[in-house]
């Protein structure tokens, strides 16, 4: 995974102006934008928690951002055999500072809205086949995120979502415990 600025934004009385893809600069990164097939987009409330979300199979890539207000985006390594396997990472995004987060294949990805309302954008490298769907609830006691503020809803999906072991067992991986 990899956080980084896209460009510099120029600010004067009108506002700013930034630009949100450049190659050039996302290459710099490690990350090969030229890849990705899908742009995707979010508006939740405050308190609202996404997540957490991965594909099964080749898994997808997705380069996310906050184009409005802010969120704190969790990333889990779920990658049987990796030395961060069934580690959170965690970031703020917002749009102020317009920072992009490289979420790599074979990650769970999930977030909570920080602001009255927040629009996150994904970009994603792979078309959407539900059948490789896979998630975890928010609140598993295995993952142990913890969200900043209060969860105020979740979709039905999210609240059904599976547990981290019931994950493990279909990715073959015993738990450790």
């Amino acid at each position: 995974m990899v956080c980084f600025l896209p460009e510099v934004r120029h600010a004067d009385e009108r506002g700013w102006f930034v630009r949100t893809l450049d190659v050039a600069v996302a290459e710099k990164a490690g990350v090969d934008v030229r890849r990705f097939l899908q742009d995707s987009q979010s508006r939740s409330r405050q308190g609202v928690v996404r997540g957490m979300h991965g594909r099964a199979g080749a898994g997808e890539a997705k380069l996310v951002r906050c184009a409005r207000g802010a969120v704190l985006d969790v990333l889990v390594d779920a990658r049987p055999g990796s030395r961060t396997f069934g580690r959170s990472a965690v970031f703020r995004l917002d749009d102020e500072e317009g920072r992009h987060l490289y979420v790599p294949p074979g990650f769970l990805h999930g977030f909570q809205v920080l602001t009255e309302w927040a629009d996150v954008c994904y970009r994603i490298d792979r078309e959407h086949d539900p059948a490789e769907d896979v998630a975890v609830r928010y609140d598993d006691p295995d993952l142990g995120i913890r969200w900043p503020a209060p969860v105020t809803v979740v979709s039905e999906r999210d609240a059904g979502a599976g547990s981290w072991r019931q994950l493990l067992r279909r990715l073959g991986t015993v738990p450790a415990r």
